[in-house]
């Protein structure tokens, strides 16, 4: 009998239909390496998260086959569920040395650093995990230390482009390494997995030197004191602030736990140059004239809890924003913080700061490559396969269209859904079954213990509000002997509406009745009756479904 034929999964736990939770697994035989492992941000009707992770229920149950886990750089939707995810599945990491540094310090926050395997790989290094072979590629993105995969496995090379955008006057080290890439191109690629994020873009990503120009315009006329809210993880961006406020004889305080913590790993790695005595204490902003300061800080997506939305709202225990301050938003906002960003803009205002954001100069470009740069990697790369990775649908399905207009045959264009399975040999694909995959809620302390029903209670509390009956009945007779006491939260103030509350009062007691009359003794059956009786009550006279428990205690 004919020896059945291996095939190489590729299966993505998350990052596509979605921005964020970036985690793709890579099979073949007995041997699974995932790349990357993120978290995304909560949407708005997950009431009380904190972050999201990915499911990795399927590599727990094949824990045994986990050669490691390979990142492609630091950013949060890829290495920050990592301290979650270690937890239940200890394997090596490799990353260059920025990503490592920055998942370093999230270890140890969560008391792991000690318990887990960390390889710090260069570009060029080629890595072995089981069957598979890694080469980490220079690659240009908006934080250092980015890197492109190539990965050679039994059936054929697959390149994996990670975040990227081809930056050829780069602020720090070399570019792109493209004459890799036209390499693996000449060689034969299997498959290709590429960046999707600006595939509505049309031309190029602007270089991130742009941006060093137009703060040096800014800071030279600039008379007050500047703050600038950026992304903690840019180093890029950072240094060139730090660069500009050098050339204009300013000293500069960081704001914001997490940028304070990336500023620290930054400089420490050698990834930030900053001369000694720049960098002053947050405390001692004071003993400076205002020209002469600037603050980095964090909130540039308008973030409740974030430094730059608290002195917007007046409640920064240490920064206070005074009129003629100016504050430079360089980041764009992430679809959906758009009224976050907004708002804090209109706070700044109205306390008499000047603000600069995006639509006003050139403080931001993306990470993130264009179309015109995406075609010259398909042009490079020449797949015979294709799956668009990291992208809402819109963004894998206009991707895709972009490599049919490349002359790719749309059979062998695959756009995958998180969980489903994509099998290759070296010479078919075709997308087979699918795994368990989805979202796993951080709720403080909780992992995964807050689900649906949690959260569609939570939202009915939200909108609805709560109703408390509190009835005490004697035993034997079922007769009532204290109550119904009423408890209103969220859905009426009791004082101002006594008589609905008499009502209900009325209500729970025919209720109760009616289960003398029919001999309904059992408590479940008489929460079940008051709770209708009460539900159909109060929606007839308010048009609101609020929650309600019925509390009978029996003496």
């Amino acid at each position: 009998m004919a020896k059945k034929k291996r095939k190489l999964k590729v299966i993505p736990l998350g990052g596509l239909g979605e921005i964020g939770k970036n985690i793709t697994v890579f099979e073949y035989g007995d041997d699974i390496f995932v790349v990357d492992c993120g978290i995304a941000f909560p949407e708005d009707d997950m009431l009380g998260i904190d972050l999201v992770i990915p499911d990795i229920s399927y590599l727990t149950k094949n824990r045994e086959k986990v050669r490691g886990i390979v990142l492609t750089h630091g950013h949060e939707d890829h290495i920050g569920a990592l301290p979650y995810v270690l937890k239940d599945l200890n394997v090596p990491v490799y990353g260059t040395k920025l990503t490592l540094g920055l998942l370093e310090q999230k270890l140890e926050e969560h008391g792991l650093l000690n318990n887990v395997v960390l390889n710090v790989v260069k570009h060029s290094d080629v890595i072995e995990l089981g069957c598979f072979k890694v080469e980490f590629i220079r690659s240009t993105h908006s934080i250092a230390d980015s890197t492109a995969l190539a990965i050679f496995t039994p059936v054929g090379t697959i390149f994996h482009t990670g975040d990227f955008k081809i930056d050829y006057t780069p602020i720090e080290g070399e570019p792109i390494d493209l004459a890799r890439l036209a390499e693996l191109g000449k060689k034969g690629v299997l498959l290709l997995m590429c960046d999707s994020t600006n595939v509505e873009r049309e031309g190029y990503t602007m270089s991130e030197k742009t941006v060093g120009e137009t703060f040096d315009e800014i800071f030279m006329n600039a008379k007050n004191r500047i703050l600038v809210a950026t992304f903690a993880s840019n180093v890029h961006r950072i240094q060139q602030i730090v660069n500009a406020a050098i050339k204009f004889g300013r000293k500069i305080a960081i704001c914001g736990r997490s940028m304070v913590n990336v500023v620290n790993v930054a400089m420490e790695l050698g990834y930030m140059n900053v001369p000694e005595g720049l960098i002053i204490d947050i405390d001692h902003i004071n003993k400076y004239p205002p020209e002469k300061i600037v603050i980095i800080t964090t909130g540039s997506q308008g973030e409740p809890m974030s430094a730059l939305t608290r002195m917007a709202s007046g409640d920064h225990k240490k920064v206070e924003i005074i009129p003629g301050d100016l504050v430079i938003i360089s980041a764009n906002p992430i679809p959906g913080n758009e009224k976050l960003v907004s708002r804090v803009v209109n706070d700044l205002f109205k306390k008499g700061a000047e603000v600069i954001y995006e639509s006003l100069a050139d403080i931001h470009v993306s990470g993130h490559a264009s179309q015109e740069e995406l075609k010259l990697i398909h042009r490079l790369i020449r797949p015979k396969y294709f799956m668009p990775v990291h992208g809402e649908y819109r963004h894998l399905k206009r991707h895709a269209n972009l490599a049919v207009e490349l002359g790719m045959s749309p059979e062998n264009i695959f756009i995958m859904d998180i969980g489903k399975v994509l099998e290759l040999t070296n010479d078919s694909a075709k997308i087979n079954g699918s795994v368990n995959a989805g979202r796993v809620l951080v709720d403080g302390l909780g992992v995964g213990d807050v689900g649906n029903i949690v959260l569609r209670d939570r939202k009915h509390l939200s909108q609805d509000g709560l109703i408390v009956v509190v009835i005490t009945i004697e035993g034997d007779t079922g007769n009532v002997i204290a109550g119904p006491d009423v408890i209103s939260r969220g859905f009426v103030y009791v004082r101002e509406s006594e008589d609905l509350m008499e009502e209900i009062r009325e209500v729970c007691k025919a209720a109760l009745q009616k289960c003398n009359d029919k001999k309904k003794n059992d408590w479940s059956t008489k929460k079940s009756i008051i709770r209708d009786a009460l539900r159909d009550f109060l929606y007839e006279r308010t048009k609101r479904r609020p929650m309600i428990l019925p509390i009978i205690m029996e003496v």
